[in-house]
């Protein structure tokens, strides 16, 4: 009835805000990648007071506009007091992080050890990894 349409119309806005406007109803979730299947999970607890959310590789499938408008929501997360932490080699998200833990100095058995610790800005200065290089190529500093 007409008292359900506002409750609707605030799910598809949380659809929309992390980028799954396009979903249709009743799609099996067996169709979403990981990354779409993180972002409605956010949707779905982005009402919630206070909390942490942690999501790994969100970008995945995203085109660079909704990656965009993802920071965007990451941001409004943080302002309303939200704490978010993100695994992720997107550089734009990177860039765009307050703080970054880099593991390395590979990847796999190579890794797992914290090699650098700061801002955005302080890894690229640093260039000591190879998450630096990369991300002062796509800073172009």
């Amino acid at each position: 009835g007409p008292a359900k349409t506002p409750a609707a119309h605030a799910i598809l806005d949380r659809l929309a805000d992390v980028g799954l406007g396009y979903l249709s109803l009743g799609q099996p979730l067996t169709t979403l990648s990981g990354g779409e299947r993180q972002r409605l999970k956010l949707a779905t607890h982005m009402a919630d007071k206070g909390g942490v959310y942690v999501l790994d590789e969100p970008t995945t499938g995203l085109h660079l506009a909704d990656v965009e408008q993802l920071l965007g929501l990451l941001d409004r997360l943080v302002a309303s007091g939200k704490s978010v932490i993100v695994i992720e080699h997107h550089q734009a998200v990177m860039a765009h992080a307050d703080w970054i833990i880099d593991l390395g100095p590979g990847a796999g058995h190579d890794g797992g050890r914290i090699v650098f610790a700061g801002t955005p800005a302080g890894l690229v200065a640093a260039r000591s990894t190879l998450t630096g290089e990369h991300l002062a190529a796509y800073a172009g500093a």
